[in-house]
């Protein structure tokens, strides 16, 4: 059972004001606020341990290697992955993608060669395709969604050829909030003896992910959304498959021995983490993933599903009111508008009230073209909004839609 009030003491800008009123966060799909422990941890790190990692003989450095180290470990066992080897650091979501996009392409695809992906993909899901589309010339097949914002997986069976080679898809939209049937997209690939990589952006700060269950040969996600710091991120990959690719970058750290005649590259996971790591930002991490744990993902999961619901049933009431997404497996993202209210001054007027939400295309252009609209207005929820704070929502945005 969570304790909602101690819980939102861990932290401290949900204390603040906006404009003279109470801050209503609710763009945690954009990015979750930090628990004091998160913070603490790199400030301690930086006044205690700060040390290059790896290869340092003196204390520091090998406190902090071991550190960082633990922090690959702790996130293992927070997707269940087989090996520490399978843990690759990146910098977000965004790079782990864009490092298996060229990573992959390399080896394994030639023209002519077909990627899928859907029309409910963030962009940073889509241009690394047509980036590599552009450079070898692959085709990208994009899976349709029903009235509902669900994936139809008919179509998504029929898209398969002998030239397929990777399917990449969200396992929760960040528009829409639908929850993908992941493990079902996996085994229908695995059918076609295609491997798959899932975008986990929007999943890991809400559900338990475990990544053996899934039977997944690769997943990411980005520290930031779920309650870390940024710019570090997670690129999970079957070490059988990670051996096969080739590095993203060189440099430092990559290599086993560098000559002007030859270099042999390091072993996993140090081949595709060239250069200093933020190994103080992986530390937090850590930390921010043994804070959910403490929590329980399952706990977590159940008190986000029932705010959404409630959410979803208010929001309901508002006159003119359209949802975007409404499939009966949902994580805690609702897109809309009001009659003819532009999401710009929605959120603009709402934020006016102290209520923060996100307004736009939220990274997702073409599935914004297949909705027929520009934009939306979206409300994103975490374990420590509430429902009060829901009304607030509620009566803002009716308070915002009597001024039209």
């Amino acid at each position: 059972m969570i304790n909602i009030e101690t819980i939102r003491k861990d932290f401290p800008i949900l204390q603040r004001e906006v404009y003279g009123k109470p801050l209503v966060y609710l763009d945690n799909a954009a990015t979750t606020q930090k628990p004091r422990c998160v913070v603490e941890s790199i400030t301690n790190e930086y006044y205690s341990v700060n040390a290059n990692v790896h290869r340092g003989v003196h204390f520091l450095s090998q406190q902090a290697t071991e550190l960082h180290e633990g922090s690959r470990k702790t996130v293992q066992r927070f997707i269940n992955a087989r090996s520490s080897n399978e843990i690759i650091f990146t910098r977000g979501t965004t790079e782990s993608i864009n490092l298996l996009a060229f990573c992959f392409g390399e080896v394994f695809c030639e023209e002519g060669d077909e990627i899928i992906i859907s029309v409910m993909e963030h962009h940073s899901n889509i241009v690394p395709w047509q980036l590599l589309a552009a450079r070898k010339g692959v085709t990208i097949k994009v899976v349709p969604i029903n009235e509902k914002g669900e994936l139809l997986m008919e179509d998504y069976k029929a898209l398969f050829s002998e030239r397929t080679k990777l399917v990449s898809l969200t396992h929760v939209s960040n528009v829409l909030g639908t929850i993908n049937p992941v493990k079902k997209i996996i085994a229908i690939a695995h059918e076609h003896n295609v491997p798959v990589l899932i975008d986990g952006a929007q999943s890991v700060p809400h559900m338990k992910v475990d990544v053996q269950d899934l039977d997944v040969e690769f997943y990411a996600f980005s520290a930031h959304k779920v309650y870390g710091p940024t710019g570090v991120g997670v690129l999970y990959g079957k070490e059988a498959w990670l051996d096969k690719l080739p590095p993203y970058q060189g440099g430092g750290e990559m290599i086993q021995h560098v000559s002007f005649e030859k270099t042999t590259f390091n072993e996993l996971p140090f081949k595709f983490e060239a250069g200093t790591p933020d190994y103080i930002g992986t530390t937090a991490l850590a930390v921010a993933l043994d804070y959910v744990s403490k929590i329980g993902m399952d706990e977590i999961a159940a008190y986000e599903n029932e705010l959404t619901t409630y959410a979803m049933n208010r929001l309901k009431t508002v006159k003119g009111m359209r949802i975007f997404g409404e499939s009966s497996q949902k994580g805690s993202v609702i897109s809309f508008l009001v009659g003819d209210i532009h999401h710009l001054d929605m959120g603009t007027l709402l934020d006016r009230l102290g209520i923060a939400v996100r307004t736009g295309h939220h990274c997702a252009q073409p599935l914004m073209q297949s909705l027929g609209i520009e934009g939306t207005v979206r409300a994103s929820f975490a374990f420590y909004n509430t429902k009060k704070e829901v009304d607030a929502l509620v009566a803002g945005i009716e308070r915002v839609s009597k001024m039209f």
